[in-house]
Order: C-alpha cells, then structure tokens, then sequence
C-alpha cells in the first residue's frame, strides 16, 4: 500500500503499473529499465509539463488533425501507463492501433492485444494475424510493420521509442509524433515533433488539445505546423532543464 502522502506518490504509482504490466506479460525485463531511465529525465523537467511541451503538444494535434492516415504505434511501456488514453484517441480519430515490439513473443502480442480489445478498439494492427511488410534497411524484429498500417501511414505516433526505427521511418518521408522525456535522443532528434514530457501527462493534454481543434478550419491548423520548428522546440527544452540549475 502506498502512502499518499509519501513525496514520490504518483512516480510510485507509475512504477507499480510498470511492475504489473511485466507480471501480465505485458511488458519486457528491459522496459523496467527504460521506464526508470525515463525517470532521471522527468526529474530535470522538474516532473511537469512545461509550457514549451504544451506548444509541441497543441502542433501534434494540428498534425493529428490534418493527416489521411495517422497510426498509433504502441509498445509495452506505453500499454502499461496509457492504454486507456491511446483508446480514447484512436476511437476519437477513427485511427488504428499497431503494435511494435522489439522483444515480441506470441504471448506477449495476443496479451497486448487483449488490452486494446478490452477497452473498444476497432482496429488492432501487428497481432500475429496480420501482414506484415519489412522497414527498408532496419534490422530486427520491429522492421516488420502492418501493410495496411504503419506502411501506409502519412502520421506515425511513436511514443517511447527507440532511436532506429525513427529513424528508418523518418527516411521514408513519414511524419513522426514522439513522446520521449530525453531531448538529446536520436528518437527526439529525427522525429517530426517531439513531446518532452512524460507520457502520463502528455497524453491527457494531445486529446485535449484534438477536442479543442477538431472543428477548426484546416488552413489555420496546417499554419501552426507551418511555424513549429522542432530543433527550436529541443533547445527550449534542454534551455528548460539549464534553466532549472541556473
């Protein structure tokens, strides 16, 4: 039982969500790792969401809002903290859900599977039933990607990634929503917006941010996009952090 009134209250929470994800099987040994490097970065945000990561939040709902066909690429980790927001915005958008694992097992597919399918997901893509087509010059298990999902995707929504396949999907010419809590990451780095956030708050926020936006005039939205500059959003960032210690 955790104390509320313990001054890691909330980072504790997240870390017993990561520890029964790993106990369902849905999450891998190293995604306990990351989830706790993930950690020391939040602490040099100062664990809040800054008001340059709420800008870079309101742009990745303009592009969320402006594209043909956005993908919500999913792991273990961000099964484990935010299933149920990433249900709400692929039923929000009519957008599917594709997983991507890197350490994937059948077990561990058809457990994340049930997840998705638990809370009302239309269309779950990457399970073991689907077609699969390989990312030109990524080697590894999470080359191969659903035909109908990520290979066709203009928008792929990629949090807590690793920096490779942002890469190999960047040189396709995709357009790349990150959620990554390291600025210097090659993921933050290559990605088309990175969010320097932790995904627990970053998420409440981007489906905020598609309701507000939803009915507004396209022209205005792909004008925000238009004037977002993600090196200067990466800068602000690490400014951020420096800020913190000044």
């Amino acid at each position: 039982m955790i104390n509320k009134d313990h001054p890691r209250y909330q980072s504790l929470l997240y870390r017993e969500k990561i520890v029964e994800a790993h106990k369902n099987g849905i999450l891998a040994d190293s995604g306990m790792i990351a989830h706790g490097r993930g950690e020391t970065f939040d602490y040099l945000i100062g664990e809040k969401t800054t008001d340059n990561s709420k800008n870079t939040i309101e742009v990745a709902a303009c592009y969320f809002l402006t594209r043909k066909r956005p993908v919500l690429s999913v792991n273990g980790n961000t099964t484990a903290l935010v299933s149920e927001d990433i249900a709400e915005l692929s039923k929000k958008l009519d957008i599917p859900v594709e997983i991507n694992l890197y350490y994937r097992t059948p077990e561990r597919i058809k457990n994340i599977e049930a997840v998705y399918e638990k809370l009302g997901v239309k269309e779950i893509l990457g399970t073991d039933d689907d077609d699969f087509i390989d990312t030109p010059d990524l080697n590894g298990p999470r080359s191969p990607v659903s035909i109908e999902g990520i290979n066709k995707a203009d928008l792929i929504f990629i949090p807590l990634e690793d920096g490779d396949r942002a890469e190999k999907l960047a040189a396709l010419k995709k357009d790349i929503v990150n959620v990554d809590l390291n600025p210097l990451s090659r993921t933050a780095i290559t990605s088309t917006v990175t969010i320097v956030d932790n995904i627990v708050r970053a998420m409440p926020l981007l489906i905020e941010y598609v309701n507000k936006y939803s009915e507004c005039d396209k022209d205005i939205l792909l004008e925000k996009i238009k004037n977002y500059d993600n090196r200067k959003n990466l800068d602000n960032a690490i400014h951020d952090i420096i800020k913190r210690f000044e």
